[in-house]
């Protein structure tokens, strides 16, 4: 197989050298470019398969490459690497169509996992995968956490075993659930989502297997359920540890029988489905209490996917906020709105408890209640403007502590390049060396 092309753009010498070394070393041929001039000339006169260029450069910056190679070719990936305090224009980037952006100082090997993703599935949008073209909206899945759980589902898509998706409530199970089905051989049929929690008990079972005529006063007709709509797709059980217990030995006969059978029937019918279930419940416990099946919860749980919570994949954050700006200021009629650097930073530093449900509601109310073409911070709800709690003095760092630490992570992600590592942390080389002697670092 021929090796793939990198295009470098970064008006640093010595770092667009760097570059070109770790990915020459991964197996990429590397061409360089020193501004975005250069890089437009390069791409008149070559096949690129993926692009990773500086945001902030003298004359054609990285946001308008970026514009230009989408007018050009929308499907080359173009990674954008910024300096912190550049990190509002990323958000920009993501919604003119930056595959990814990492912030300065990163490792090397983030960036080659980067644009080794970024070749992946520009690879497989050229396959005319369904799996891939027809990705559920809102899936965004830029941080490690959420890329495992997306590769742990392909590998499940392949097979019928039932899979049990848990995590906390907004982070997008649903979502998952469909990637799960539209990556596998039922994307043809139906998925049909329920959610156990939002139907009475006493009209769950109904809902789910149907019942014939007669079967109770009301039923005047033959009424097929759920499971009969999702024949040869897939059912999704939202909220399953919500599931009444009567139920719960109905559905484990599906499981185990593949069949159903609607209440007023004499006979059961076969039904072909995959069930995917989830809940942000603990099911360990509830089968402890007895409030769930422990055979039941075993059936489910053949293929686990643990969902990590917003909070815990920043990586996530500004790519999630540029496609609701995109997706709600499309609609609300307010397409160029951006955030301010001061909104990003408390949506940053916010624990957001409602996920990425919340992050969504955020958005969405700050561009109907905004009046500007940037967020700022009266835009955001109340619950992300309060003062932080204050950490216990035990966990307090010094600020010589953080900087110390910052300048080894730099030194660390360049092998040791100094000139690099400054051009990473925003520092002259003068600088830097002071601060070297200062904190007593001298394994590099």
């Amino acid at each position: 197989m021929n090796a793939r092309r990198i295009l470098v753009v970064e008006d640093d010498a010595e770092m667009r050298l760097l570059l070109e070394d770790e990915l020459q070393a991964a197996g990429y041929i590397v061409d360089q470019a020193a501004d975005g001039g250069e890089a437009l000339a390069r791409l008149r006169g070559g096949d690129y398969d993926a692009i990773v260029t500086d945001l902030v450069m003298p004359g054609i910056k990285g946001d308008e490459l970026l514009a230009r190679v989408r007018e050009w070719d929308p499907g080359l990936p173009v990674v954008i690497m910024t300096a912190f305090g550049s990190i509002e224009s990323a958000v920009d980037s993501m919604r003119g169509g930056a595959y990814h952006y990492l912030t300065k100082p990163f490792r090397v090997e983030a960036l080659i996992d980067t644009v080794r993703a970024a070749l992946q599935e520009r690879a497989l949008r050229r396959t005319g995968d369904p799996a891939v073209d027809e990705s559920p909206p809102g899936l965004v899945a830029e941080s490690a956490g959420m890329r495992r759980v997306l590769e742990m589902l392909r590998r499940a898509a392949v097979a019928d075993t039932p899979v049990l998706i848990r995590g906390e409530s907004g982070t997008g199970k649903e979502l998952l659930a469909r990637a799960l089905h539209d990556g596998s051989g039922r994307r043809g049929h139906a998925f049909v989502a329920v959610n156990c929690s939002a139907i009475p008990d006493t009209l769950l079972e109904s809902q789910l297997f149907g019942y014939r005529r007669g079967a109770f006063t009301d039923a005047r007709e033959d009424r097929p359920g759920l499971f009969q709509q999702a024949h040869q797709g897939t059912m999704f059980l939202d909220e399953i540890g919500d599931m009444p217990l009567a139920l719960q030995s109905k559905l484990l006969r599906v499981l185990q029988e593949r069949e159903i059978q609607p209440l007023g029937a004499t006979t059961p019918e076969p039904v072909d489905v995959r069930v995917v279930a989830a809940t942000h419940r603990d099911l360990e416990a509830a089968c402890a209490a007895g409030a769930f099946r422990e055979d039941l919860y075993y059936r489910l749980n053949v293929i686990p996917v643990e969902v990590p919570p917003l909070r815990e994949r920043p990586d996530d954050l500004v790519p999630l906020i540029g496609h609701f700006l995109e997706k709600h200021g499309r609609r609300l009629g307010r397409a160029d709105v951006t955030v301010s650097r001061e909104a990003l930073d408390l949506m940053r530093g916010y624990a957001w408890p409602g996920n990425v449900r919340e992050l969504e509601n955020a958005i969405e109310r700050a561009l109907v209640l905004g009046q500007d073409d940037r967020i700022g911070p009266e835009d955001l709800p109340p619950a992300l403007k309060k003062r932080p709690v204050t950490p216990a003095p035990d966990e307090v760092r010094s600020l010589s502590e953080v900087e110390r630490e910052q300048i080894l992570r730099a030194l660390r992600s360049v092998r040791g390049n100094k000139t690099a590592a400054a051009r990473l942390l925003g520092l002259d080389r003068k600088t830097l060396y002071r601060k070297l002697d200062l904190y007593q670092i001298d394994e590099f």
